[in-house]
C-alpha cells in the first residue's frame, strides 16, 4: 500500500476520536435540556456509550477480509448515525413514548461503531509500525482528538452553532474522512465506486441538514410550545426559548417554564417587597439569579437604594433581558440603570471572593433539580451568603412549592436554620405555577412586617402578607435533612415529589 495510508489513516483516528466524543457530548447535553438532571444524564450515556463502544470492539474479530473497505463503510455509518441523532432526538421527543429508548438506542448504535473503527485501523496499520508504536500512536492520537473535542464544545460549538448543526458538521467530517480515504486509495479497495457514491450522498444529506437545521430546530421546539416562538438560543449553560402569544411573553429555560408575563409581577413583588420593605435605608443590595431584572426592577423602586449587585452564571441570559424590546419593556430597562453592576459568573465560586456586606440579599436560582444548581442550596453555600449579610439584613430564597413539594420547601428552611439563620417561610399563589414559596432568613430573631409597601404594587399588600406567612395543615412543617454537598439530599426530594406530578 501507498506510504500516505499510515498518516491518513492516523488523521482518521484523531477525527474518530473527536467526533465520537462530540456525539457522546450533544447527546448528553440534549438529554439534559429535555430530561433535567443533567449528573444522571451524562453519566448513563457516557457509561452507555463506553460499554457499547466495548461491544464493538469485540465484534472486531469477526472482520477478516477488506478491512479498509469496512473502516471506510463504518465511518460513513458514524457519520450518518451522528449527525442525524440530535435532529431525531428533538424531532421525537413530543411524540416519542418511549423517548429514552430511543436515546439509548442511538448512543449505544454510535458506540459500537466507534468501538469498530479503533481495532480495524490498528490491524491496517500493523504491518506499518512495530506493535509498541502502534499503540503509542493510535492511542496519542485518540487521546488528542478527546482532548480537542472536550475543549471546543463548550467554548465554540454550543454557543455558535448549537447542537443539531454540530452534528450535522461532525457527521460530515466522518463522512469526508472516509471519502477521502476511498478516492486515495481507490484502486486497493474493493467496489471503491460504491463507497465514493455513498460517500457523496451522505454527505450531500448532511449539508442540507446543516443548512437546514435552523428550520430543524424551530420546527421541533414548536411541537413541544403552544405558543409561537420569537426567539431562541444556546448558551454554554442552557436553551433559551421565548414564546409570544397576544401581549404575552413566557421565558423557557431548559424546556422549564421561567414565568409568563400576565402572572410573573406575582412572583417577584412576593420575592422582594416582604423582605425589602422591612429594612429601614437599604442602600446595598445583591441579587443572585435574577438574570431577567425583573427582581431588580422591584428593587429600584426604593429611592434609598444605592447599588444592585446582580450575579448571573449565563451573559447570554443577560444580554438579552438588557437589548430585547419587548423584555425591556417588562424589567422597565432595570439592568441598564447605573446602580446595577451586572456580573456573569457561578455564584457558589463568587461569594467565596466577595467582600462586600448587603443589606438585602436575593436568592433566585432555578428549581433543585440537579446537581449543578442544588449545590446553591447546600449549607455550605448559605454560610457564604451568611458572611455578606449586614447586621440588619435579610436574605429571600425562592424555595419552590410547599404545596407540590413541601419536602423540597422545608428542606430549604431547614438548611438555613443549620448554619444560625432565623427563618420567615411563605407562599403565594402564581397562576403559572400554582402556590409558591419562599424563605426570608435573617440574624436577628424577629422579623417585624412592614407598615407599608411602595406605591403601584399589582399584588402584594400589608394585609395580604398576614395571609402569606400563614400555612394551612396540608402545606404545614415536615421534618427533614439538611442539605450538604456530599448528599445533594434536597435533589432527591425535588425529583420524588416534582416527578409524581404531571403539571411539573
Amino acid at each position: 500500500m501507498d506510504k500516505k495510508l499510515p498518516v491518513l489513516l492516523l488523521i482518521s483516528v484523531f477525527v474518530v476520536a473527536t467526533c465520537g466524543l462530540i456525539y457522546e457530548l450533544i447527546a448528553g447535553t440534549l438529554a439534559s435540556y429535555l430530561l433535567g438532571d443533567s449528573v444522571t444524564q451524562f453519566s448513563t450515556i457516557i457509561g452507555l456509550y463506553l460499554f457499547s463502544m466495548g461491544i464493538g470492539s469485540w465484534i472486531s474479530k469477526y472482520f477478516d477480509k477488506n478491512i479498509l473497505f469496512w473502516f471506510i463503510q463504518i465511518e460513513i455509518l458514524v457519520g450518518i448515525v451522528g449527525g442525524t441523532s440530535s435532529s431525531i432526538l428533538y424531532l421525537v421527543f413530543e411524540s416519542a413514548a418511549s423517548f429514552r429508548i430511543i436515546l439509548y438506542s442511538l448512543v449505544g448504535m454510535t458506540g459500537i461503531l466507534v468501538g469498530l473503527e479503533i481495532p480495524l485501523l490498528m490491524r491496517i496499520l500493523q504491518d506499518r509500525f512495530e506493535f509498541k508504536d502502534l499503540v503509542a500512536k493510535v492511542f496519542t492520537f485518540d487521546y488528542i482528538g478527546a482532548l480537542l473535542a472536550s475543549i471546543v464544545f463548550p467554548l465554540l460549538l454550543i454557543p455558535y452553532l448549537g447542537l443539531i448543526k454540530t452534528s450535522y458538521l461532525f457527521g460530515m467530517l466522518n463522512v469526508g474522512i472516509a471519502l477521502l480515504v476511498c478516492v486515495t486509495f481507490q484502486k486497493e479497495i474493493n467496489r471503491a465506486l460504491y463507497l465514493k457514491t455513498a460517500s457523496l450522498a451522505c454527505l450531500m444529506a448532511l449539508l442540507a441538514g446543516f443548512i437546514l437545521s435552523d428550520r430543524i430546530t424551530s420546527y421541533s421546539e414548536s411541537l413541544g410550545y403552544s405558543d409561537t416562538i420569537i426567539y431562541t438560543k444556546s448558551t454554554p449553560y442552557q436553551r433559551i426559548v421565548l414564546t409570544k402569544k397576544a401581549k404575552m411573553l413566557r421565558l423557557y429555560l431548559n424546556g422549564n417554564l421561567q414565568f409568563s408575563s400576565d402572572d410573573e409581577y406575582r412572583y417577584h413583588e412576593a420575592l422582594v417587597h416582604p423582605g425589602l420593605a422591612a429594612i429601614p435605608n437599604v442602600k446595598h443590595v445583591l441579587v443572585m439569579g435574577g438574570g431577567d431584572g425583573l427582581a431588580v426592577r422591584e428593587i429600584l423602586k426604593y429611592p434609598s437604594v444605592e447599588s444592585v449587585t446582580l450575579v448571573d452564571l449565563d451573559s447570554g441570559m443577560t444580554a438579552l433581558f438588557k437589548s430585547n424590546p419587548m423584555l425591556l419593556d417588562l424589567n422597565k430597562k432595570s439592568l441598564l440603570s447605573p446602580k446595577v453592576n451586572v456580573i456573569n459568573a457561578d455564584a457558589f465560586s463568587w461569594v467565596r471572593k466577595a467582600e462586600k456586606r448587603y443589606d438585602f440579599i436575593v436568592v433566585d436560582f432555578p428549581d433543585p433539580s440537579n446537581y449543578a444548581v442544588g449545590k446553591l442550596y447546600t449549607n455550605s453555600f448559605y454560610k457564604q451568603i451568611k458572611e455578606l449579610l449586614s447586621d440588619n439584613g435579610i436574605v429571600v430564597v425562592q424555595s419552590t412549592s410547599p404545596f407540590v413539594a413541601p419536602k423540597s420547601f422545608w428542606c430549604v428552611n431547614q438548611t438555613l436554620t443549620s448554619v444560625g439563620f432565623y427563618t420567615t417561610p411563605y407562599h403565594n399563589y402564581v397562576p403559572s405555577f400554582g402556590d409558591w414559596g419562599y424563605i426570608m432568613a435573617q440574624l436577628k430573631p424577629f422579623y417585624r412586617k412592614p407598615a407599608r409597601f411602595p406605591d403601584g404594587m399589582k399584588f402584594i399588600s400589608t394585609a395580604g402578607l398576614d395571609q402569606m406567612l400563614f400555612f394551612p395543615k396540608d402545606m404545614g412543617k415536615v421534618e427533614t435533612e439538611v442539605n450538604k454537598l456530599n448528599n445533594q439530599v434536597l435533589v432527591k426530594y425535588f425529583e420524588e415529589e416534582w416527578g409524581s406530578v404531571s403539571y411539573q
